[in-house]
């Protein structure tokens, strides 16, 4: 076998006996290197079958499974394993590193694990991806060999400081962003291309370089990979925290809709047409409201005009006519949503200090990467907003979705 070239700092990868580990770092740091150079040696100790996702993989043939046969190929292992679409297997003792996409077409994100026994050690690569505690406590659960020592390796580079790996393993832990750490259960390893300089190429460090001096936020967001206040590809830039104004042109309540996973949200607006400024206050952010809790919610609102999802027809109508809300339903079409975002861009965003959902969701909704598609996660606020918004101000002339 090669010599492994790895950098210092990801030693206690080797080492420790935590069950968790959490790689944070920007881009060169290391990172996959050193988890693939430690996954391939762990196959060769007796009892381990290693599981390797990602949150989305379409196809491990196209995806992981050639960067993994190139860290066999560059540590010189070729003939020790057999690499198949879906595996790589130790040809020593039969150990197994298993990879599997955790998002399905189904929705049914665990099934393609449930065969899948003896897992040792799990790899989250691209936590940051990974949107449900749940689903990773379900898997996480199921790593529990009595033989060996079991692992939970998530690999990352950080997201925003609204995601729940940053709450639960650091805040919560008052573990401080970019820490090289041990605690009862978990290791943290935090590097950069500094920490990997040796093995970089001259002319990418003088890139790096460059973009720290011209492009600072990306050089600290990509390169240093810090935990962010606000997401890459934020969509909405144009707000600031202000107190509440009513006396716009147009007052009213959005509101989006949901119960078990999702919240029900509801914002009250007043837009000034004239000045081009919208302000938002957050009224209702909640899971598990029933038609008499919203109702109850917005008792003191409900003879203000309220313009509720109208995926729920029902809903809407039993705050009607049961309860005396004065609601009516959004209208959606083709290009609706990137219309209410356009619209609500073109004015200045002021959002009351206590709004704090509101401003978890702004310094989170963003676009799909590489298209003008927004993401359908942090937006159960700002989708109500859109709707009231789009109501008031969407004209012919803005597009086809008008209403009379």
């Amino acid at each position: 076998m090669s010599k492994i070239n790895l950098p210092t700092k990801y030693a206690p990868l080797f080492l420790d006996k935590s069950r968790y580990f959490i790689l944070t770092g920007g881009r060169a740091s290391g990172k996959s290197f050193s988890v693939a150079s430690m996954l391939l040696l762990l196959t060769y100790e007796t009892g381990h079958n290693i599981l390797y996702t990602r949150f989305t993989m379409t196809s491990a043939s196209t995806s992981i499974i050639p960067e993994m046969t190139e860290k066999i190929e560059i540590l010189g292992l070729e003939n020790d394993f057999i690499i198949n679409k879906t595996d790589i297997t130790n040809k020593h003792n039969g150990n197994k590193i298993y990879f599997r996409g955790l998002k399905t077409g189904s929705g049914n994100q665990t099934a393609s694990l449930k065969s899948l026994t003896g897992i040792t050690t799990w790899i989250l690569d691209e936590a940051e991806e990974m949107p449900d505690e749940l689903l990773f406590d379900k898997i996480d659960l199921s790593v529990r060999s009595k033989d060996a020592q079991n692992r939970v390796i998530m690999v990352m580079n950080p997201a925003t400081k609204a995601h729940w790996i940053y709450k639960r393993f650091f805040e919560k832990r008052g573990v401080a962003d970019g820490s090289n750490q041990k605690t009862e259960d978990t290791t943290y390893i935090h590097t950069t291309y500094l920490d990997n300089e040796k093995n970089l190429d001259s002319t990418f460090i003088d890139n790096i370089e460059r973009m720290a001096k011209d492009r600072p936020e990306e050089y600290k967001a990509q390169i240093l990979g810090g935990w962010r206040d606000t997401a890459e590809g934020v969509i909405f830039n144009n707000w600031e925290l202000k107190e509440f104004k009513e006396g716009g042109d147009h007052y009213g309540i959005g509101m989006d809709f949901g119960f078990s996973k999702d919240p029900t949200g509801a914002t009250l607006i007043s837009i000034d047409k004239n000045k081009k400024e919208i302000y938002l206050k957050e009224l209702v952010y909640a899971q598990g409201l029933t038609t008499s809790e919203i109702a109850y919610k917005l008792k003191s609102y409900k003879d203000v005009l309220t313009i509720g999802d109208s995926a729920e027809p029902r809903l809407l109508h039993e705050l009607k006519h049961s309860y005396g809300l004065n609601i009516k339903p959004s209208i959606k079409g083709a290009g609706s949503i990137n219309l209410g975002i356009a619209l609500m861009q073109e004015y200045k965003l002021y959002v009351h200090p206590s709004s704090v959902n509101l401003v978890t969701e702004l310094n989170n909704y963003v676009w799909k990467k590489d298209k003008d598609v927004a993401i359908d996660d942090w937006n159960h606020l700002l989708d109500g907003c859109r709707y009231l918004i789009s109501y008031f101000l969407s004209t012919p002339n803005a597009g086809k979705y008008f209403i009379s």
